[in-house]
Formats: C-alpha cells, structure tokens, sequence
C-alpha cells in the first residue's frame, strides 16, 4: 500500500481521499481550515496535517484538490509546498479543475525536480465524489498515468489517458462547455414547463427517457424539484471554470456564444450574492427576474 497525501478537503475531496484510505492506503490530509480536519480525518479514516510540507513528506503521490489556479500554483511552488518538500519520484496528481497552460508550466517544473506531474480533473460532482464513480481526464506522461492509474480507480469508474500535459484540463474545459449547455437547457425546460401549467416531475420523467435525457436531467433537475441549492458544485467555482475556457478561447479567436451566455447568467447570480449555492440554483435567476 502507498502513502498518499491529499491536499484540500472540500465538497468533493473529503470522499475522494477516503476511498483511498478505505483500500488500505495510508493518507495525509491538509486543508487551509486546520480546525475541520479533525472531524474529517475521523470520518474517513485520515490522518491531519497542519503543512502541506508535513504532509507530502516521504508521500508516494500527492493529490491536490482545490479551488482555483492561483491556489493550484501556491501548493506546487510556495515555499511550504510540494516542489520544495515531496521526495523525489513521487507522483504530484492535479484534481483541480485549472488552466491548461498552468498545468503544462507545472508538468516542466515538476520534470525539473524529479516529480513527475499529471493533470487530471474530475467531472461527476458531490454524488461521484461519493459513490466513488467519478469521469477523470488525465493529461501528463502516459508511464506515469499507468502508475497512477490504481489510485484512480479508488475514485472513478470512467478514467481517460487524453494526451500530453493540459490535456486533462482541455477535456474538463470541453466538458464544462456541455455542462453549460445542458444545465441551462433543463433549467428553461422548467421554467417553461412551470408556466404552461405541467407537473415538472412528470416532464422531466417524459423527455428524460427521450433525446433530451442527460446526466444533468436524470440527476440535478430533481434537486430543483426539491428546492435543494446545496453546492454539490459552487457557482464561483463553475464561473471560474467558464472563464478559464473563455481564456483559452481568445487566445485562439474562437467565440462560444452558449457558454458566454450562461456564463453571465451566473456571473449576475453572483453579484446577487448566490455564489456559494450550488449551479441547480440557476433557476432562481428566472424567477428573480
């Protein structure tokens, strides 16, 4: 068994790291929050850390999950993070979802210091992360997406070697991209389906077997039907993802007209102070207005 450590013990990470731990790897955890870790850490059989340093130390890989770029970077290259403490050898394995062209700058980096790193985001949120059935897309050196991949069948049932470094990320960018599409096309489906006079429950079980059916119908639709905004997956964090695919999109003169709009649509949900819930609100857009 290795000795794995986790950085980052949100939403999604806290699942992921236990079923690790529950396949008899031995996991070091370390979150910003020291003060959660403790319940945390009892709950998935984890051991606490107060430093990424005190983490990563003599770890065979490193699996980072955290909220955005500028911290993707800071644990990598801070003075107290992985390049500068984890042995040289070990696996440093990106969850986030992140730049591509970060990914690429950390893939050299790593080479430079002997550790060897992958990109590899996550697409399946809370419910995944939990049931263990997560989609991840690995960018990086294949040899060392083979010697990861045991790892990433603790966590996922759908596991995809894409290409070189970024190119994990490039595929989480598309899938956000259908994500966008999907979310806001249930959304209006409602919205519409609530205005017409039908049961929204009925609808949603009539066309979810049809052409229209999609992960985002069969398994967040019912959440609104609830009234259940809990962030399986936050709202500043799919406007930050939106955003990274908007950047790589200039940088190549390309326009995605949907995922600009949707983009915005949220972006106001934001300014309204419903950043924290999670992208099922997006329905409360319609009724606000």
């Amino acid at each position: 068994m290795a000795h794995i450590a986790w950085i980052g013990a949100g939403v999604m990470g806290r699942p992921m790291a236990g079923h690790l731990a529950a396949h008899g790897h031995s996991v070091s955890v370390y979150t910003r929050r020291f003060e959660t870790l403790s319940e945390v850490a009892a709950q998935y059989h984890l051991t606490p850390c107060s430093t990424i340093a005190q983490a990563v130390q003599d770890a065979d890989a490193i699996f980072v999950m955290v909220g955005y770029p500028r911290d993707v970077e800071e644990v990598f290259t801070g003075a107290e993070g992985i390049f500068a403490h984890a042995k040289p050898g070990a696996l440093a394995i990106d969850m986030t979802t992140s730049s591509p062209a970060l990914a690429q700058r950390l893939h050299a980096l790593g080479k430079e210091r002997g550790i060897r790193v992958l990109d590899a985001p996550v697409s399946g949120g809370d419910s995944g992360a939990r049931n263990a059935s997560l989609s991840i897309m690995v960018g990086g050196d294949e040899a060392d997406f083979e010697a990861a991949a045991p790892f990433f069948a603790c966590m996922g049932k759908s596991i995809h070697y894409m290409g070189p470094a970024g190119a994990g990320q490039h595929t989480k960018a598309a899938n956000q991209i259908a994500v966008a599409g999907a979310t806001a096309a249930y959304t209006e489906a409602l919205v519409y389906a609530q205005q017409v006079g039908l049961d929204p429950q009925a609808m949603l079980q009539a066309i979810g077997g049809g052409a229209a059916g999609s992960w985002q119908i069969a398994n967040m639709a019912p959440r609104v039907l609830k009234g259940d905004f809990a962030p399986g997956f936050f709202i500043k964090h799919f406007i930050k993802d939106m955003r990274i695919v908007q950047e790589e999109c200039r940088s190549r003169g390309v326009d995605l007209e949907m995922l600009n709009t949707v983009c915005a649509l949220y972006e106001k949900m934001a300014e309204d102070g419903l950043e924290n819930e999670g992208t099922q609100a997006l329905i409360q857009y319609y009724q606000s207005r």
